[in-house]
C-alpha cells in the first residue's frame, strides 16, 4: 500500500517530486509510525464491516481501528467479537484468493485492487487480546495489533503482557497503540506522575508500541467541556496544556520518544457558526477550487485543517479520525512541500557536519543546521510516505487530488 496509491499513476506523477514509498504491514516500525496518517476509527458492530474496510481503502486509507470500546454499546461487546472473527475471516479469504503480487491502482470505484489497511482492534480489557487473537486463527495474519485504551503504568503493564502473549500463541508481530486519556493525567497534581510512569511502561516494549494517540475527548469529558466546530484542541488551554506535557516528556527527538498522535475532529456536518470561516480564499483562487473551499467551510473543515497544522507545529503526527470525510485533508497536509524537503536536505549534507547557518534555497529563512537537523531527520521520514510535492503543487492540489471518487 501506499498513501495517494488510490489515484492514478499519472496524476501522482504530476503531483509529486517524489512519490510516496510503498510499505506493508511487515514494514519496519519506525516507517509504519510515521505512515498511519488519518486513522479511522469504525465501530465493530457494523454488519459489512469487511467490505467498509475495502471501500474506505479504495479512497485512501491505510490504517483503521475496528472500535469494541466507547464506540459502542455495553451489551453489544459479546456480538462485537463475533463480528469481527467473522468480518476477519471474510478479509482473510478474500487476500488469499487474491494471491501475492502488488495491487493495481488508481481505480477508486472498485475495491478489487485495494490493499487490506492495517488494522488494529481497540480492545476494553487485556483478556480480550488474547481471546481475539486465539479465536481469529490464521485470519489473525490481517490484524496489525490492538489499541490500548485508558493506559497508565498499572493498567497498561497488564494490556501489554497479553500483547507478548498474545504474540508468542500466533507467530506473528502485533503492535499496541495506547491512548492517553485518564484522568489523572489531566489532572495537575498527578500529571508527572503517570507521565513518567506511561515512560517507564512503553520504553519496556518499546518495539512493540507504534505509536500513542491522545484521548482529548475523555480530556474535555473530565471537565465537562466540549470544543465547537470553529474551535481547535488548542483553543481549549486545559487540554493544550496536557498535549504539551505529553509531548514534553513522550515526544522527544533524542532516541527516546515514540510517535504522537493528532486528537480526534468530532465534526462532519454543517453547523451554525460564530465565528469567520480559517481558510483564506487566495490558495483556491484557480480552476474550481473556490468550489472546494465552499465546501469544506460548509462541512467545519476549515477548524480540521487549522488543528491538522497546529498538531504538527506541536510535535504530533497523523490524526484519529471518525468520519472519512477527514481523511484527505490529513493526507493532503502530511506531504513535505518541496520547499521543506530542500531545507532538509540541505541541513542534512555530508558537507554540513560541522554545523553553521545558510540561507534556504528558496531565500525566506535562515537554516541553521545543528538546531534544525532533528526538524530535517523527521522530515524526510515523513517524505518518505507521504512524498515531497512538486515546487508548483499545493495542498489544495493535494486535496482535490486525495478527494478523487
Amino acid at each position: 500500500m501506499r498513501h495517494f496509491g488510490h489515484i492514478s499513476p499519472a496524476a501522482r506523477e504530476g503531483l509529486f517530486h517524489r512519490e510516496p514509498s510503498t510499505f506493508t504491514a511487515e514494514s519496519p516500525a519506525k516507517m509504519l509510525s510515521v505512515a498511519l496518517g488519518a486513522t479511522l476509527y469504525s465501530p465493530a458492530t457494523r454488519p459489512s464491516l469487511a467490505e467498509d474496510v475495502l471501500k474506505q481503502a479504495a479512497r485512501g486509507v491505510v490504517s483503521m481501528v475496528l472500535c469494541l470500546e466507547d464506540s459502542i454499546d455495553d451489551a453489544e461487546v459479546t456480538d462485537a467479537e463475533a463480528n469481527l472473527i467473522r468480518q476477519f475471516a471474510a478479509l482473510a479469504a478474500r487476500d488469499a484468493a487474491s494471491g501475492p503480487g502488488p495491487r493495481h491502482e488508481g481505480d477508486p470505484g472498485s475495491t478489487a485492487g485495494a490493499d487490506v489497511p492495517l488494522l488494529f482492534i481497540r480492545v476494553r480489557e487485556p483478556a480480550q487480546i488474547t481471546d481475539l487473537v486465539n479465536r481469529l486463527g490464521d485470519s489473525v495474519r490481517m490484524l496489525s495489533g490492538f489499541v490500548l485504551p485508558k493506559f497508565t503504568e498499572e493498567r497498561g503493564r497488564h494490556f501489554l503482557e497479553a500483547l507478548a502473549e498474545a504474540e508468542t500463541a500466533c507467530g506473528r508481530r502485533l503492535f499496541a497503540m495506547p491512548v492517553l486519556e485518564s484522568p489523572e493525567l489531566l489532572h495537575l497534581e498527578t500529571r508527572g506522575d503517570i507521565l513518567r510512569g506511561i515512560a517507564r511502561s512503553v520504553d519496556k516494549y518499546r518495539d512493540r508500541v507504534l505509536a500513542l494517540r491522545l484521548g482529548v475527548t475523555d480530556f474535555c469529558s473530565a471537565y465537562g467541556l466540549r470544543r465547537a466546530p470553529d474551535m481547535t484542541a488548542y483553543d481549549v488551554h486545559i487540554v493544550a496544556s496536557v498535549i504539551a506535557d505529553v509531548v514534553n516528556v513522550l515526544g522527544r527527538a533524542d532516541g527516546t520518544g515514540f510517535t504522537i498522535t493528532g486528537p480526534v475532529w468530532e465534526y462532519f456536518r454543517r453547523q451554525e457558526r460564530m465565528f469567520k470561516p480559517q481558510l483564506r480564499r487566495s490558495p483556491f483562487l484557480e480552476g474550481r477550487a473556490e468550489e472546494l473551499r465552499t465546501a469544506l467551510i460548509e462541512h467545519d473543515m476549515d477548524g480540521l485543517l487549522r488543528e491538522i497544522e497546529l498538531d504538527r507545529a506541536n510535535g504530533l503526527l497523523g490524526k484519529t479520525c471518525i468520519h472519512p470525510s477527514h481523511v484527505a485533508p490529513v493526507h493532503a497536509l502530511s506531504v513535505v512541500s518541496h520547499e521543506e524537503f530542500t531545507d532538509a536536505q540541505d541541513i542534512l549534507s555530508p558537507e554540513r557536519g560541522g554545523g553553521g547557518v545558510l540561507r534556504s534555497a528558496y531565500t525566506n529563512k535562515m537554516n541553521e543546521v545543528k538546531p534544525h537537523r532533528a526538524w530535517a531527520e523527521r522530515t524526510l521520514q515523513r517524505a518518505e510516505v507521504f512524498g515531497v510535492a512538486r515546487e508548483d503543487v499545493g495542498f489544495v492540489d493535494l486535496l482535490a487530488a486525495g478527494l478523487t471518487k
